[in-house]
């Protein structure tokens, strides 16, 4: 799947959670909602490295919320810009695989 397929993918289940809890998703609400999700990546790891409290899970389950808590400010990084415009791949490929000697040489 590429980034344009997944972003679509989270469009569709980003939209259908709006529309049952009765919320625009207007940019201002998607760049909170980000900070949030970053607020519980950041909650999820410092549960998993032992700098923040358990909360009664295992080492297992600390990992699970984490990988769990990546995945949702992944997805709203994607739904932020693509309500904004913004074509990621061609922003990744001008910020940071322009750097990589290996990536220029291959285009």
């Amino acid at each position: 799947m590429d980034l344009q397929e997944l972003t679509e993918h989270c469009e569709t289940v980003s939209a259908a959670y709006a529309e049952r809890n009765g919320f625009n998703r207007s940019a201002t609400w998607l760049l909170l909602k980000l900070q949030e999700e970053v607020g519980e990546l950041t909650q999820a790891f410092l549960s998993k490295t032992g700098q923040g409290r358990a909360k009664g899970r295992t080492p297992d389950e600390l990992e699970a919320v984490f990988r769990a808590e990546l995945a949702d400010v992944l997805g709203h990084v994607l739904l932020l810009a693509r309500q904004e415009g913004v074509d990621l791949q061609a922003e990744v490929e001008a910020k940071w695989l322009s750097r990589n000697p290996e990536w220029v040489r291959r285009q």
